[in-house]
């Protein structure tokens, strides 16, 4: 079976969790071994300078002669993508071509947009909801991480029948470079213990009220220990750190495992998770994770309130210092993320393309 991925994210300055899954997804394709599935990566023209993030996958490339920037416009006006013997198309996101006969499948990771648009500029509102419409009418099939996302999907006008919920996996982890790591955080200033928060720096995250409940917390804690805060700028002002925040900006892979596996605990409190990566990444390396409810960690990290400062507040000390508390997120989170692996998310994958093609 011939598959083509729409892997344009990739090319993104910030891929985010989109990127994340797309890889993962790869990464799980490679491991099934012979799935019977050949994938060809549909993407924009290959950069003219700064090297090609798609280089090293190692799949064959099929490339349009148009820029990203302009490729994306011509997809939402309409632009069917060329016949290339493809048998199945796949979107790892809303942005992707018209088909024409050949049947795709669109990956569609949260509608969040609708549940909060003060969350998101104007401008990526209006493209959301004009991605999602064309989308509907596009796709033959809908991949959704959680039933959240496939509920508020059908409520958007999926047809019954359409939609199938694929937990994304959480072992695509970089292995720790603890001297990479160390340099960091000598570099930020930190020493000793710490406690992290990973994400892209947009108002989605939640941000401001982490900061508010960290500096509740702060003189609760044993020692001043700092937050680090890591992951690229978004949109949105920018992100002033509290007293004690540490703003370390985007890491390497081998540090960002050093990272999760050296914090006290990971605190990751969104206002609303389609899935959820970062809080699965640190529960696979046994790492006790303060988070908002959300899909990936099934009730596994220490539930808080995103709304309530007092909430996270107690979360964070409770995850910090009680030591109870931190062996059973510890175990619980382990047992969590040792059945969410890319193979299984590919191989369901493949079951869904083959019932499509």
């Amino acid at each position: 079976m011939r598959v083509g991925i729409v892997v344009e994210q990739l090319r993104r300055g910030v891929p985010g969790g989109i990127g994340t899954y797309a890889r993962g997804l790869l990464q799980g394709l490679a491991t099934l071994g012979d799935s019977g599935v050949e994938v060809t990566l549909l993407a924009s023209r290959s950069p003219l300078s700064g090297g090609d993030p798609l280089s090293d996958l190692g799949l064959p490339l099929a490339t349009s002669q148009l820029p990203s920037a302009l490729l994306t416009r011509a997809w939402d006006a309409g632009l069917a993508l060329r016949s290339t013997g493809l048998e199945v198309v796949h979107s790892v996101c809303l942005g992707g071509p018209a088909t024409g006969t050949v049947p795709s499948v669109t990956c569609v990771h949260d509608l969040a947009w609708r549940c909060l648009p003060e969350a998101f500029p104007p401008r990526g509102r209006r493209w959301h909801e004009g991605a999602l419409a064309r989308t509907l009418v596009r796709s033959a099939r809908f991949v959704v991480p959680s039933a959240a996302t496939g509920a508020a999907l059908f409520d958007a006008g999926a047809k019954p029948g359409t939609v199938a919920v694929v937990e994304e996996g959480c072992d695509h982890l970089a292995p720790v470079d603890a001297e990479a790591t160390a340099d960091l955080l000598a570099s930020v200033g930190v020493a000793g213990a710490y406690l992290l928060c990973v994400g892209t720096l947009e108002p989605r995250k939640n941000l401001a009220r982490l900061m508010s409940a960290f500096v509740a917390a702060r003189d609760r804690l044993p020692a001043p220990w700092p937050l680090v805060v890591v992951g690229p700028r978004g949109w949105g002002p920018g992100v002033v750190p509290a007293p004690g925040v540490v703003l370390a900006g985007a890491v390497a892979p081998g540090v960002l495992s050093g990272l999760y596996a050296g914090a006290r605990c990971v605190v990751y409190v969104p206002l609303l998770e389609g899935w959820g990566l970062p809080a699965v990444e640190a529960m696979s390396l046994g790492t006790p994770v303060v988070a908002s409810p959300m899909p990936s960690t099934a009730g596994q990290a220490l539930e808080v309130n995103p709304l309530d400062v007092v909430s996270i507040a107690n979360g964070i000390v409770q995850a910090a210092c009680d030591e109870p508390t931190r062996a059973r997120l510890s175990a619980n989170g382990l047992l969590r993320t040792a059945v969410l692996t890319w193979e299984s998310t590919a191989a369901a994958h493949v079951a869904l393309w083959e019932e499509v093609a």
